[in-house]
């Protein structure tokens, strides 16, 4: 009994998602950028294909060669990217 209320205890200072962001968004810029650089350091990589992404650029490729209506033009990529912008 007495190890669970230890634990409890013990558990009652661990700070929440909240309480951590809220403490490291008032770090000064240097240090934010310190600790977000340990943290993606300390997570897998998103695309760790043999390949390096080229499977997946075929398979983008074929799909947008299979369906055209799914791409956009150029054009439209520079409205969406300016629209984004104002």
């Amino acid at each position: 009994m007495l190890a669970r209320q230890d634990a409890t205890s013990i558990l009652a200072f661990v700070p929440t998602i909240t309480e951590v962001e809220k403490l490291a968004l008032d770090l000064p810029e240097n240090q934010r950028a310190a600790l977000a650089a340990h943290l993606l350091e300390s997570l897998p990589t998103v695309l760790h294909d043999q390949d390096e992404g080229i499977a997946e650029a075929q398979r983008r490729d074929a799909e947008i060669n299979a369906s055209p209506s799914l791409g956009i033009s150029l054009n439209q990529l520079d409205e969406q990217i300016e629209h984004r912008r104002s």
